[in-house]
């Protein structure tokens, strides 16, 4: 286990072995197989205002979209016959999408005998035990920043503690819990995230997200862009992997973002999880959290194969299993 120090040091220094020590522990407590999740950006109104994204409710340069629910059923259902085992649903806080629909939602897709993720935000308790009761195996919620002030910034009208309370909720009620930090934010420090990665230890987490931050255009972040965030972001994700050898990590959309090879790069460096975008085109390209996002492609079925050659370049294969949490010895 590092400590904070070690942690600093890592992050603060260019050590090639950092990335190679990640990917044998990796290797050794994960294997060489890949997990699909199928993302489905299923809406993108929301509540919230942060500063660096730009599904933000002030912004009023975006198209917004909500699916209904059996079309997000039947979207589903396309990325199952295409081969995917993990279904994610994904939107902004909306409260359009009550527990009832999200439920009947829910209980429609696990028919399907696949693993059903949510990242869908901050919900009462009550909520998150009917997502679970209805078949709901994992929840995405990330922290962003555990820095208090920085998240105060970044989140106005929103409370840190409560973000807390809902992790260690969705935690409580038996969900594989995920969560995740952006990478690159103004304000952000060193030491803060090194506090992030012995937050994902001290949460138990097992699923952590990590990508860097990319400005988008009609955001107050829009010219804040760090031009070291990918590479700060992959000493980030590498050093969680080092500290929890057996959780399950993604290599992020938004690393290809920034670098062509970017979830390549990733899952030789410590990540074992890709999560394709299964929506439609034509709703995908409206999910604008950040701007030029890879991987919009409505044929997935060729998405997929593609996806199948790189992996096999760097000798990693697509697994055949939901891709759960493997804790060794348990």
């Amino acid at each position: 286990m590092l400590n904070k120090n070690e942690i600093i040091n890592y992050l603060t220094n260019d050590d090639i072995n950092l990335f190679k020590t990640a990917d044998k522990i990796r290797k050794d407590n994960v294997g060489d197989n890949i997990h699909l999740r199928g993302l489905i950006e299923f809406g993108n109104v929301c509540k919230r205002n942060c500063l660096y994204c730009g599904l933000r409710a002030e912004n009023k340069n975006i198209k917004r979209y909500r699916l209904k629910e059996e079309d997000i059923i039947e979207i589903a259902k396309r990325g199952i016959w295409a081969g995917y085992k993990t279904i994610v649903l994904q939107s902004g806080e909306d409260d359009y999408y009550t527990k009832d629909k999200l439920c009947k939602i829910i209980e429609n897709i696990k028919k399907f005998d696949v693993a059903l993720t949510l990242s869908i935000g901050e919900r009462p308790y009550k909520d998150y035990e009917a997502f679970k009761n209805a078949g709901a195996d994992r929840y995405l919620l990330r922290i962003e920043t555990t820095d208090k002030n920085l998240y105060k910034k970044m989140h106005p009208n929103a409370s840190y503690e409560n973000r807390l309370e809902c992790l260690c909720n969705l935690k409580n009620l038996g969900y594989e819990t995920g969560t995740g930090v952006l990478v690159g934010l103004e304000g952000q420090s060193i030491e803060s995230l090194a506090d992030d990665i012995l937050f994902f230890k001290e949460l138990n987490a097992d699923m952590i997200g990590i990508g860097p931050f990319i400005p988008h255009p009609d955001t107050p972040l829009k010219d804040k862009f760090n031009k070291n965030a990918f590479n700060l972001a992959l000493k980030v994700m590498a050093i969680t992997r080092i500290i929890m050898p057996d959780i399950n990590i993604p290599a992020t959309t938004a690393m290809e973002s920034i670098n062509k090879n970017g979830r390549i790069i990733a899952l030789q460096s410590g990540a074992n999880v890709i999560m394709p975008n299964i929506n439609k085109a034509e709703y995908a390209k409206n999910y604008q959290i950040y701007p030029n996002k890879a991987g919009i492609n409505d044929d997935i079925i060729k998405e997929k194969k593609i996806l199948e050659k790189k992996l096999a370049s760097i000798k990693r294969f697509i697994s055949k299993d939901k891709g759960n949490r493997y804790k060794k010895g348990v």
